[in-house]
């Protein structure tokens, strides 16, 4: 078996979250049917220097359903190299338009489709309400979805919420739910160190508005209320110590090549996040790295997961400082066995691989 792989970028550092999901995809099906059955196809190359016309092509294109980057020539790049394949799994749903040309080029082979998130939803979110050509994005967006829905003989949701979403606005079920995972790169080794009382707490999170509000959200109004060292880590993230409402004395940490040392040392994981679609990386790579985590309803979906085992499901201010003042005034194992355990047994790459063989060889 031959699969043709669609991405969205190629990426020169670290992965965020959409792409990184698209990654463990890829491990996934280059486990399966081999490595050198599998070839992968750009949309984006950020090793290459965007010029303004290529910009400038990206947002005509917009309003004719070809997400940002995504061109009739490179669709017709792919309709000709798909005949050489006998799958084509396109990685996000937005690309919903290549679903559309294949089914009219009579591709012979079968078209998978990855939903990482119900893409209006999520772009709603996203998106500023004075951004120009906000709904022209929002538009396209739902489009390829619905292409996704109509073309595709087989979709992939992450979870029950985005199937339930996906129904009601195309009219189709998932065909799989295959939640986040990760491959496991977590080689440390579980010890029975405990909190400190005035704990270390760690917000994961790229630079992205949902990410953003939450985290002005719990500086706001948790933060001056609980004694906690607070450091933020992620991509894009130094661009919040140009905000207002940052202060001096939280650790902020972007574009790190290696989260392993942020994650052995925190004592808590903090996700204050409140809108979105799909399920949140973050939480899973939580769970990998066997932390203690206090969470929102929105960071927890699609999770199955004892929330008290965990750490806590926090939605309000009060929720959040009252959960971060009983870790420190009883400190528990910094190791949360319970946490790297769900990920072995439920979100670890292990736990979807004979999913998708069933899928690629039925």
């Amino acid at each position: 078996m031959k699969v043709l792989y669609i991405r969205y970028k190629k990426s020169s550092g670290v992965f965020e979250g959409g792409e990184r999901g698209a990654e463990e995809k890829f491990r996934i099906i280059t486990e399966i049917v081999g490595n050198d059955n599998v070839d992968t196809y750009y949309v984006h190359d950020e090793k290459k220097k965007n010029r303004i016309i290529d910009i400038l092509r990206g947002i005509w294109y917009f309003p004719q359903k070809y997400y940002y980057g995504l061109t009739p020539s490179k669709v017709s790049q792919i309709t000709e190299l798909a005949k050489r394949y006998d799958v084509v799994w396109i990685g996000r749903s937005v690309f919903g338009i290549i679903a559309k040309e294949l089914k009219k080029q009579a591709y012979c082979g079968k078209v998978f489709v990855s939903f990482h998130n119900v893409e209006a939803t999520y772009f709603d979110a996203k998106l500023w309400r004075h951004l120009p050509f906000r709904n022209v994005v929002i538009k396209c967006a739902d489009a390829n979805d619905r292409y996704s829905c109509k073309y595709s003989d087989i979709v992939i949701a992450l979870s029950e919420r985005d199937n339930g979403e996906i129904e009601k606005r195309y009219g189709r079920k998932a065909d799989v739910i295959a939640p986040v995972v990760m491959h496991d790169t977590y080689r440390g080794c579980s010890n029975d160190e405990m909190t400190a009382t005035t704990p270390l707490c760690t917000i994961l999170a790229a630079f992205f508005r949902p990410n953003n509000e939450g985290i002005q959200w719990f500086v706001r109004n948790v933060y001056p209320h609980v004694d906690i060292k607070l450091r933020i880590v992620g991509k894009g993230m130094s661009q919040l110590r140009n905000k207002d409402w940052m202060p001096e004395n939280i650790e902020i940490h972007s574009d790190v090549p290696d989260l392993r040392p942020f994650m052995e040392e925190t004592d808590i994981m903090i996700l204050p996040i409140f809108s979105g679609s799909g399920m949140k990386v973050k939480t899973c790579e939580s769970l990998m790295y066997g932390r203690n985590i206090l969470a929102t309803n929105e960071a927890l979906e699609g999770y199955d997961l004892d929330s008290e085992r965990m750490g806590g499901r926090c939605n309000t201010p009060q929720e959040f400082i009252d959960s971060i003042k009983d870790f420190s005034s009883t400190p528990r194992p910094r190791f949360n066995r319970y946490c790297r355990q769900v990920f072995l047994n439920k979100y670890s790459q292990a736990a979807l691989t004979e999913k998708f063989r069933m899928i690629l060889f039925n």
